[in-house]
């Protein structure tokens, strides 16, 4: 069963890999982080700063959830939890470290590569597996593939992702997230570029969220007249009117409704890779929901939404990309 502090760091959906030189640039690195709106960071213990880092982030930044990667063995695991790492991630399947964490209500993220891995993680109870290196034991292909045997199990690829492949990644069933060094890139760290570092988090979010606005909602006081800015609309736009119980659409760009709804003007549509990680960004960022119209799926995933606030006249809906 995932925990609770493993699902908000899949909501959060990339884990940065981070390997400091000098511990004191933890903290501002995690407030970085944080502000990129990516809270959570892998520290690893490649390089001896690492356990300070976990320590300073752990202790300073609690609005960070801070895991400690490249762990090797158990000593490595009981010095990282002593200084407040909340996950433990290996690159291989090590079960030693495995049976300590869990013993120990320790969340556990263990490297696999094979079927022979990924068996022995479900044996010993597990959910998620790192798959690393992902690129170079056939990335999204062998993910696929072990979708079939492997139904139940998610995994976080790392190793290779980067931005530019990451959306074929989260675009499998079976990952719960991507981690990586590419949101924090060492030479940007090296010159203590925190702003470059944010703007990069920042853009990769959009990138992984990729919203666009579907159509802009027009409020009408009757059918008749939502029937006549349709039909304009759809004659010059050269678009295909379609009536639906409560308005007309003129193709993808306007929905004309036939009586006033939400939104002094209307509202705005906007559609989303990932309804699930939006609406968990959004919580983090403090921004609320009318809770009046959640639509969701058969599993309980959202499925459009609307903001509690308006903007310009206009209230916004978040709706998911048909996949």
């Amino acid at each position: 069963m995932i925990s609770k502090n493993m699902q908000n760091v899949f909501n959060i959906g990339l884990v940065p890999l981070i390997s400091l030189d000098d511990a004191d640039d933890a903290v501002v690195l995690a407030q970085t982080l944080v502000k990129g709106g990516i809270p959570v960071a892998e520290v690893t213990f490649r390089t001896a700063a690492g356990l300070a880092a976990i320590e300073k982030m752990a202790a300073q930044v609690p609005e960070i959830i801070v895991g400690a990667g490249t762990v090797h063995d158990v000593e490595h695991v009981r010095q990282a939890v002593a200084a407040g790492a909340k996950f433990i991630v290996t690159p291989g399947f090590n079960a030693a470290v495995v049976k300590w964490c869990i013993n120990n209500d320790v969340d556990v993220i263990p490297g696999t590569v094979s079927p022979a891995d990924v068996e022995a993680a479900m044996a010993m109870g597990l959910d998620v597996c790192k798959f690393f290196p992902a690129e170079a034991y056939g990335g999204v292909k062998t993910l696929k593939a072990f979708s079939g045997p492997f139904g139940k199990m998610k995994f976080m690829p790392t190793g290779g992702v980067n931005e530019e492949n990451m959306l074929e990644y989260f675009s499998l069933g079976n990952v719960a997230a991507v981690g990586g060094s590419f949101m924090v890139p060492a030479a940007a760290v090296k010159a203590k570029d925190w702003k470059k570092i944010e703007q990069l988090c920042l853009h990769i979010i959009g990138k992984m969220f990729g919203f666009e606005l579907a159509h802009v909602g027009i409020n009408c006081t009757n059918a008749a007249q939502a029937d006549s800015i349709a039909g304009r609309l759809s004659e010059i736009f050269l678009q295909e009117k379609a009536e639906y119980s409560g308005a007309y659409f003129a193709g993808n760009i306007a929905e004309v409704l036939k009586a006033p709804f939400l939104g002094e003007k209307g509202h705005l549509c906007i559609d989303t890779n990932d309804m699930v990680r939006a609406v968990a960004y959004f919580t983090r960022k403090g921004i609320k929901f009318n809770n009046d119209t959640w639509i969701k799926d058969e599993q309980g995933r959202p499925q459009v939404v609307y903001l509690a606030e308006e903007i310009g006249g206009f209230c916004v809906h978040l709706r998911q990309k048909s996949k």
